[in-house]
């Protein structure tokens, strides 16, 4: 599939609706760029993080306390 697109003022652009939609894109959605060693751009795109994505990623096998963690670091101190 080759669709185009115009760069507007300000360097803005669109993606077209048929690539929104198979991709499931919405507001937010990230874009990155990938310019290889031949000078060709790929693009990929990924979903921004919330809160609840981001939710155990960080699990400690012991209780943590973030206020006493917070004045520790403001210290100077390690965690």
């Amino acid at each position: 599939m080759s669709l185009s697109t115009k760069i507007y003022k300000g360097f803005q652009t669109a993606i077209p609706s048929e690539i929104r939609k198979k991709l499931n894109l919405e507001v937010d959605d990230i874009i990155e760029w990938f310019l290889d060693e031949n000078g060709k751009v790929n693009i990929e795109f990924r979903k921004k993080s919330n809160f609840e994505d981001i939710i155990g990623i960080g699990k400690t096998p012991y209780k943590t306390d973030a206020v006493k963690m917070k004045k520790k670091v403001a210290k100077g101190e390690r965690p």
